[in-house]
């Protein structure tokens, strides 16, 4: 880039010879002497171009691709609680556009800094070697443009931010609208989905414009400085001239430094407004890089236990701000027994899953696995004690091979074919046109909702862990992939202590222990028949679903039932 730069320098220089010596003069060999050395500053010049164009572009890829890794490990990191307060349209907005327009400056400013910067040291250094006074007067106006530009610098940054906030907007608008496109389709929404992103359209349009703007007009203020500049020097200058006080090489390459100093001084002026554009966006990546990250591996952690443990839970209390969403949950699930948890929906049920596995930390009580209090361990050896299976039963848009293995180099053929056995996953594999290697689709739209389940079950059986998280695994499935499903769950099951979430009290009757939660409390514990000899919530919730809710509900049920609100 100095090179670049420097050749514009260089090339005005050699105007003064080739005007006084070839063209007054008419010396015979000069025409040779100063073609020739402006031939070798061209060829220079293109060398360099090239050269470093290729080196910028290769540094600012790599900038960019080191820069989203960084920030997408950051942002997996975060727990629950960060996760619902920035949805993932915005996360992909900082993590795609915001890094690219990042890039994009990045080369930018650094070729603005470099060679636009030597180019105008190198001509204005020119000028200044053939009249200095020239030069000053050429530049009398630029002290009066400081307080406009810095007023305009201020504007693009405010109108860049806003964009950005609304590009954020309009990405979550999107997710929502792509993930919902059945429940869009069948309400009619289609017009009012595509009105209501029109309008927010329209007030992005609006602020990145009103950014553009005032960017351009940075630069345009060099315009008016160049104006005035050459006329002061054609001014002032003329006289020497024609009195024979400065030859008309002087004059000329005078003329031209200026001239072509303009250019890299208009640039660097549009610099500085692409540059508020870009602080915008650094901003905001700053502040997920810099967000707290509130789920930590102990300094020095425990060993994970080993064998089958038992879960203690004890006076365990979460709040999402001013909601309490567990208060004083206390209970043992015991070594190799099933324990489950039911209530209403908004109960807590899938919230003790989320702070047994650390995704969200209580602000109160403890949870012990074999003893050990789960803060104690570390993160991942805390997390590789738990198989989860979900009603969600998320897959990646890979083959059915990584959706089981997820990453994982070290099973062998016959180990994977027993696991795909037991999860019932071989049954469908014939209807599949490439066996394990099929791409599953995006969230595994190429499988049915059964055969999703039964793949996560085939994830967990391989992981074997030692305790199982059930969170209404088979809530979403209809009666035949239910059975197919269920037995495949209670392959897993076996010999690990196992934790289910339940809507359908038949799947839980033959659990070890029943917890029956409303509204962030247990309320209750027991066996099945021991829980319907009692009465109370499990009894009406358990008449509601197998006497079609023609059982008259006691009033302590009754008042359970209708104040819970589902969360």
């Amino acid at each position: 880039m100095s090179i670049e730069g420097s050749a514009l320098g260089a090339l005005s220089y050699m105007v003064r010879p080739m005007f006084d010596d070839v063209f007054v003069a008419g010396e015979p060999g000069a025409v040779w002497r100063v073609g020739g050395i402006m031939l070798a500053i061209f060829v220079f010049r293109a060398a360099a171009s090239v050269f470093q164009k290729a080196m910028m572009s290769f540094t600012s890829l790599r900038m960019a691709a080191h820069l989203r890794q960084d920030l997408l490990a950051r942002i997996m990191r975060q727990d629950g609680a960060f996760h619902q307060s920035h949805p993932p349209g915005f996360l992909i907005q900082r993590v795609q556009t915001d890094v690219e327009a990042i890039n994009n400056v990045w080369q930018t400013v650094i070729t603005g800094a470099g060679r636009d910067a030597v180019s105008l040291v190198a001509l204005l250094v020119v000028a200044i070697n053939i009249d200095w006074r020239w030069a000053a007067v050429t530049l009398i106006g630029a002290p009066v443009l400081l307080l406009p530009v810095n007023a305009l610098q201020v504007y693009v940054r405010r109108q860049a931010r806003r964009a950005r906030d609304l590009g954020a907007a309009l990405s979550t608008r999107l997710d929502e609208i792509f993930h919902g496109i059945v429940p869009i389709k069948l309400n009619r929404l289609e017009r009012y989905q595509a009105d209501q992103f029109a309008n927010r359209q329209e007030e992005f349009i609006g602020a990145q414009w009103r950014a553009n703007v005032a960017s351009a007009a940075i630069p345009a203020m060099i315009d008016l400085l160049a104006g005035i500049g050459l006329l002061a020097v054609l001014i002032y200058g003329g006289g020497e001239i024609m009195s024979g006080e400065k030859t008309l090489g002087d004059f000329m390459s005078f003329f031209t430094a200026i001239g072509l100093a303009f250019d890299p001084m208009r640039r660097l002026a549009a610099v500085v407004g692409t540059w508020q554009i870009a602080a915008s966006a650094l901003e905001r990546l700053k502040e997920l890089m810099d967000a707290p990250l509130r789920l930590t591996s102990s300094d020095r952690p425990v060993a994970a236990p080993r064998g089958l443990p038992d879960i203690d839970i004890s006076d365990v209390e979460l709040r999402y701000g001013d909601a309490t969403v567990l208060n004083g949950v206390s209970f043992r699930a015991q070594a190799g027994h099933i324990t489950a948890l039911v209530g209403a929906s908004g109960a807590g049920k899938s919230t003790i899953f989320n702070v047994l596995t650390r995704l969200v930390d209580p602000q109160k009580g403890s949870i012990r696995i074999a003893g050990t209090e789960t803060r104690d361990m570390d993160l991942s050896e805390l997390r590789n004690l738990f198989s989860v299976v979900t009603q969600d039963a998320l897959l990646f848009d890979e083959t059915l091979r990584e959706n089981i293995l997820l990453d994982r180099t070290d099973v062998d053929a016959q180990v994977l074919q027993e696991v795909l056995d037991a999860a019932s996953v071989s049954d469908f594999l014939d209807q599949l046109p490439e066996g394990l290697d099929t791409p599953v689709g995006p969230r595994g739209s190429v499988l049915s909702g059964g055969q999703r389940q039964r793949v996560v079950i085939a994830r967990a059986l391989l992981r074997n862990a030692p305790v199982l998280l059930l969170d209404e695994a088979t809530s979403a499935l209809d009666s035949k992939s239910e059975k197919i499903v269920q037995e495949a769950l209670n392959k897993l099951s076996g010999g690990r202590t196992t934790l289910v979430i339940a809507h359908r009290l038949s799947t839980v009757r033959n659990a070890d222990k029943i917890v029956v939660m409303e509204r962030g409390q247990i309320v209750a514990e027991g066996t099945h028949d021991a829980l319907l000899a009692a009465g109370g919530i499990y009894a009406n919730l358990y008449r509601l679903q197998f006497q079609d809710g023609k059982t008259v509900i006691d009033p302590e049920g009754a008042a359970a039932l209708a104040t819970s609100e589902p969360r």
